[in-house]
């Protein structure tokens, strides 16, 4: 695999961005009246506050998708490539927040939604009973939408406590390549406590369908991208994501590389090959991204479908 990148002398990639990361503004009626929802309800969308390029994408349609911040918008964990706030002690979580999700996910008629939260170390479970009473809200109000969980590196009972809720699917990222984690992630993370998770995720939950994301234009080789592919694909893996690391700040770790569309295709082709059930590898491409939620969600559906047709 080869990639002929966009960079200055001192190794970081031009700071203008290429054409194939331009994307029109979101707009449109459905785009217009989820927005107005999110405000109405008060909830907190990754889509909004990360800046996401798809969101126009995601937000219309029949099949409309969202990503849900809950827990606050503060995190105990600093990352490199992230623009989150970090504290040391944030605020409690709203205990009225799991009905209010699970309320306006109905509103909304969502066909698959997200949920997803900063890291709370501060708590005692790390957030994961405030996610799995966000879940059972959701399927009280929307039975219908399929439920995603991006979840931080929980192990242990935390991990059994988030399952016993039963997502349709788990996520958790690795983000970026095992040499380049103690230098983008927090010292509190790992691509092996990352890996241990999506891993746990089935020990609690054996039908879970499990996914992970990596960034790439961070600094990686093509063998260490290779080998991260690997090593989530024998970890059980079924669906990733691979898209261009972006900057959210002058403050954050810079850009190495533009990685090409071409490129992309050949890391897609990649984790074919692997073995993973759907990849969505693209310059745009995010954790969350609605062409992987359509097809997880046909998948989550089969398996409902095929459930209640084996019941007595």
């Amino acid at each position: 695999m080869s990639d002929t990148p966009t960079t200055h002398p001192n190794g970081n990639a031009s700071e203008r961005k290429p054409s194939w990361l331009k994307v029109p503004l979101p707009g449109g009626e459905a785009y217009s009246k989820l927005k107005s929802l999110t405000r109405d309800k008060k909830l907190n969308t990754v889509c909004e506050e990360a800046r996401c390029p798809n969101i126009g994408e995601c937000w219309k349609g029949d099949h409309a998708t969202m990503t849900i911040m809950v827990l606050g918008a503060d995190c105990t964990r600093n990352c490199r490539f992230c623009a989150v706030k970090t504290v040391t002690q944030a605020a409690p979580p709203d205990p009225e927040e799991p009905l209010h999700v699970g309320q306006a996910v109905g509103e909304m008629n969502l066909g698959y939604v997200v949920i997803t939260s900063v890291d709370r170390d501060d708590l005692t479970d790390g957030g994961a009973g405030h996610y799995a009473d966000c879940i059972t809200a959701i399927r009280e109000h929307s039975p219908r939408t399929v439920v995603e969980t991006l979840i931080p590196d929980y192990a242990g009972t935390n991990m059994e406590t988030l399952m016993l809720s039963a997502p349709d699917v788990l996520a958790h990222n690795v983000e970026v390549v095992p040499r380049l984690q103690r230098r983008m992630r927090d010292p509190r993370c790992s691509f092996e406590r990352s890996v241990q998770t999506l891993v746990d995720a089935k020990k609690y939950q054996p039908d879970v369908f499990t996914k992970s994301s990596l960034m790439v234009g961070i600094g990686e080789t093509e063998d260490e991208i290779g080998e991260a592919l690997t090593m989530l694909r024998d970890a059980g893996v079924d669906f990733l994501t691979v898209g261009q690391y972006l900057r959210p700040t002058p403050n954050h770790a810079p850009v190495k590389r533009w990685v090409t569309p071409e490129q992309f295709q050949a890391y897609e082709a990649l984790g074919r090959d692997l073995g993973f059930a759907y990849v969505a590898s693209g310059p745009l491409v995010r954790s969350s991204y609605k062409a992987g939620e359509f097809f997880a969600a046909r998948l989550v559906r089969e398996r409902r479908a095929q459930s209640q047709a084996q019941k007595p």
